[in-house]
């Protein structure tokens, strides 16, 4: 621990507490919320070349190329900083540490000049498949992700908007772990010691992937997450020696998967594990390159982890547990998780009959009424056929269309669509919380930088009665 302490201590640099005092009419003293601080407050206006320091609170940053944080040096942004990219080609080069601290209140945003001056232009919060989505186009509004190398110690995200991520690497300069050509992740995190946080954050329209880990120790907690890839790529994707929890995400409209942990890679010596549990899934799946994906929970190649009390709605598959290569299935726990389906095809898939996901009892609905013999004389992988399941199980959101009418897989936004349980659902009440997160970053203890780790909810999905799930 003392060890990671120092580490902590030279990657992030002295924590400073600003407070800045100011008389209102009645001549009695106001002081502002503390801020973190790192190094000196940055004055430009436009971030080149180098960058450490701190972005001052309420301030607009604009950046138009690789933007590159050195190891051992630190990039913070302040609640309300505005990061502003004015050319596809800006993207920030993490070596060192990278910390975006925006609030409920007053959160941060990364993303185009354009996209944040006229954003009805480009969130088309309407039923639009993001291939050929006006919203989605280039111009004014890509921005080409945080690319961290293997030396980054932290990444550290919290109540910041992360809007159009992604494009392709560039032939001469390409990020570390890329070739040109290749779709950017919005976030690439590649260092087995190295902690990545990431909570309550609200992503829209990435290239591809959202997160992808080869190694790390990650927090992925209370976030938003919406019409992301075109027509392939996984929301949060984590390779060999990842381990840590993902956990009250609302996952809508993704290319492919929703939560995915593989062990496949060698870029350390940990197993990957990681918990997914109190998710809600909506119409993800649909537009994968192999239609053999599009599960929105997926373990594969000697990956373990638990899986429960999560809420999966109109998604292509359910949850997979892949079986070549296999996934760690003596360390696989799952269970007590909601799939509701409009169609046939989408009810037949709760279980995906080409894996080896086995049913669980505790799961609405419960498999004993569609596997006939279950579980006295189920068969793993067996195929059943279920018609009697589309349309029943409805988790009753406060405000979302079920049966949807149309194509489910053009519901992929959330615009002002509610999440939350209504009185009456049967997600209520119908979780198991017999476990505990991994709580893989703990080593991180700075007030300012330590996750939030929220445990499990005895009701499914990101948005449980108590209040203490998803706060968007």
């Amino acid at each position: 621990m003392k060890k990671v302490q120092i580490l902590m201590v030279a990657s992030i640099g002295v924590a400073m507490f600003i407070a800045s005092c100011k008389k209102d009419n009645e001549k009695t003293a106001e002081i502002s919320s503390p801020q973190f601080q790192a190094g000196q407050t940055i004055a430009s206006d436009t971030l080149k070349g180098s960058v450490k320091g701190t972005m001052e609170s309420g301030k607009t940053y604009y950046f138009y190329d690789q933007v590159v944080i050195n190891a051992g040096d630190t990039l913070v942004m302040q609640s309300g900083v505005k990061l502003l990219s004015l050319n596809p080609k800006a993207q920030l080069i993490v070596k060192g540490s990278f910390v975006s601290l925006g609030t409920k209140d007053n959160p941060n945003w990364i993303t185009g000049v354009d996209a944040y001056k006229n954003p009805s232009n480009y969130k088309i919060n309407s039923l639009q498949d993001p291939n050929s989505d006006p919203g989605l186009k280039p111009t004014g509004k890509l921005w080409g992700g945080i690319q961290c190398e293997k030396t980054t110690t932290l990444v550290d995200i919290k109540f910041t908007h992360l809007d159009f991520g992604g494009g392709t690497a560039s032939a001469s300069n390409p990020p570390d772990g890329y070739t040109s050509g290749k779709d950017l992740f919005l976030i690439f995190f590649q260092n087995p010691d190295g902690f990545l946080i990431f909570e309550d954050n609200w992503v829209y329209g990435t290239t591809t992937d959202v997160i992808r880990a080869n190694g790390g120790k990650v927090h992925i907690m209370r976030n938003n997450i919406e019409k992301i890839a075109y027509n392939d790529g996984d929301c949060f994707n984590v390779k060999n020696s990842t381990i840590g929890d993902m956990a009250y995400n609302l996952i809508v409209g993704t290319a492919k998967g929703g939560t995915k942990a593989s062990n496949k890679g060698t870029y350390g010596t940990v197993q990957t594990q990681i918990n997914m549990y109190n998710n809600t899934y909506i119409s993800g799946g649909y537009r994968s390159v192999d239609p053999d994906r599009g599960a929105n929970v997926n373990y594969e190649q000697g990956a373990r982890g638990y899986a429960y009390n999560n809420i999966f709605v109109n998604c292509k598959t359910g949850l997979r547990i892949l079986e070549n290569p296999l996934a760690d299935t003596a360390n696989c726990r799952y269970g007590y998780n909601l799939s509701y389906g409009d169609s046939v095809r989408i009810v037949n898939s709760f279980y995906p009959p080409t894996h080896i996901t086995r049913p669980n009892s505790h799961d609405i609905p419960n498999p004993v009424n569609f596997y006939p013999g279950f579980p006295n004389s189920y068969t793993l992988g067996q195929i059943y056929n279920a018609p009697t399941l589309v349309g029943q199980n409805n988790p009753k959101f406060t405000n979302y269309p079920l049966p949807v009418s149309g194509v489910v897989s053009l519901f992929n936004f959330i615009g002002n669509y509610n999440f939350h349980l209504s009185s009456g659902s049967p997600a209520i009440g119908a979780g198991y919380t017999n476990f505990s997160p991994i709580n893989a970053t703990a080593a991180v203890t700075n007030s300012f930088l330590k996750a939030t780790v929220t445990p499990p909810s005895i009701d499914l999905g990101a948005f449980p009665t108590s209040g203490n799930g998803n706060q968007h």
